[in-house]
């Protein structure tokens, strides 16, 4: 039986005039013109890459990616979220505003890929040591916009509408005390002036084979909340612990406790969550039992209800295991970003220009991913559909492939001009389309 969420983006696209039936001459001219970008966009990804920046420090990447807009005709804006930058391109015809967006930022993580191109960036973080690598994508993200920008400012004439191309900063979040990221940016106004009507994101993916896109109707990707818990007890020495209430054994139980949330409270057939410790801290000496221990980590859901069942859970947990040990839990639980929600009706719309760009045979629909993006807060206000590129080599297996985030991250370079491809397109479809 087909999926409800299949049945509902069938169902959407036979009341919407497909986009892509107007523009055919101009996505032809789209694809032609990408293709002749690859070596400059694979330039400018190297480039990035070996030069990664954090969150709010991005400001070589803002630099090169200003100067660029300014070269080809386009309106700039910068220190947006305080990095950011936002260009505008007016086609040579009225219309809607479609806004295309790209993360700059970098993790904090030791690149051990022995690339030619590898970053050699280190820095500290969280008060630790560590290299910078864009262990993401987020360097090819950059310049697939820079290419897509090149692309349809050579055929802005042709153009009804206005194209604005948003960098944005930090979405791997900012560094500790600080803000930033889309909410920042939305709450700038990078939306407005002039307003958006709709935006397209895309993402690597170094698990999906080059030529493929992948997409979902509706929640793709989990809200992402984070928590922390600190458990205090009793200090004493190490060789009297009947004279502590020690918060170390307290917190590995309530890290235990924490786990039966997913695996027995958790009604997983109606969507995934996950809850996980990510850090601990407690102690400055062997022999010595600390008053307090600090656990963080995250939450990730799906569904509104299961977001607010699973805190309500994380409190009732953590402060009731603390009591029963005579220590003390406080449990602070913050929202990083909202469900990544692709909206039906513009991914009904949108869906056969996908088709049109990678191949029918080459376009699917995923499963929803726990994993998060801040894409979401744009979503919030408009609507928006955000898509997965292929970063793998060809006919290689995705479990031998590393993940994002680790060292070894990689990324076939040779799926970069489907991305600008499919940018340009879904920005050309959409002010083209007939209302």
């Amino acid at each position: 039986m087909p999926r409800f969420s299949t049945l509902l983006t069938t169902a959407l696209a036979l009341t919407t005039l497909p986009a892509l039936a107007q523009n055919a001459a101009l996505n032809a001219r789209i694809a032609k013109l990408a293709a002749q970008e690859e070596s400059k966009v694979i330039a400018w990804r190297r480039d990035i890459h070996e030069h990664p920046e954090l969150g709010n420090q991005e400001t070589r990447t803002a630099g090169i990616i200003a100067d660029h807009l300014k070269k080809l005709g386009i309106e700039v804006q910068t220190g947006v979220a305080r990095t950011g930058v936002v260009g505008i391109l007016r086609g040579g015809k009225p219309g809607l505003v479609v806004a295309l967006r790209a993360d700059m930022d970098g993790l904090p993580v030791m690149e051990t890929t022995g690339l030619p191109f590898a970053s050699q960036v280190k820095t500290t973080y969280n008060n630790q040591p560590v290299g910078v690598m864009h262990a993401c994508g987020h360097d090819t993200h950059v310049a697939m916009l820079l290419g897509a920008a090149e692309v349809l400012s050579q055929v802005k004439k042709d153009l009804p509408g206005t194209v604005k191309f948003i960098f944005q900063p930090a979405e791997e979040g900012s560094l500790p005390g600080e803000t930033g990221g889309a909410k920042l940016m939305v709450q700038e106004g990078v939306l407005t002036n002039p307003k958006v009507d709709a935006v397209f994101g895309l993402h690597i993916n170094a698990q999906t084979e080059v030529g493929n896109l992948r997409y979902r109707p509706t929640g793709e990707m989990a809200a992402a909340d984070v928590f922390t818990i600190k458990v205090k007890g009793k200090s004493a020495h190490g060789a009297y612990p009947w004279l502590s209430v020690d918060p170390v054994v307290t917190a590995a139980q309530i890290i235990l406790g924490l786990q039966t949330i997913i695996s027995r409270q958790t009604e997983l057939t109606k969507d995934a969550a996950v809850l996980t410790v990510g850090m601990v801290h407690g102690g400055v000496r062997n022999n010595i039992i600390p008053e307090q221990v600090e656990l963080t980590g995250t939450i990730r859901t799906l569904d509104k209800d299961m977001q607010q069942k699973l805190w309500a859970d994380v409190r009732r947990t953590a402060t009731g295991i603390a009591s029963s040990a005579g220590a003390t839990a406080e449990v602070e639980i913050v929202n990083y970003t909202p469900v990544t929600y692709n909206d039906p009706k513009l991914t009904a719309q949108m869906a056969p220009t996908l088709r049109a760009v990678a191949g029918a045979g080459n376009v699917q629909e995923q499963k929803a991913v726990t994993g998060a993006e801040d894409f979401a807060y744009f979503q919030e206000k408009v609507p928006g559909l955000f898509v997965f590129v292929g970063g793998m080599p060809k006919g290689k297996n995705p479990a031998d492939t590393a993940p994002h985030h680790t060292p070894n991250f990689f990324v076939d370079e040779s799926g970069l001009t489907l991305g600008v491809t499919t940018l340009a397109t879904l920005a050309a479809d959409y002010l083209g389309a007939k209302r």
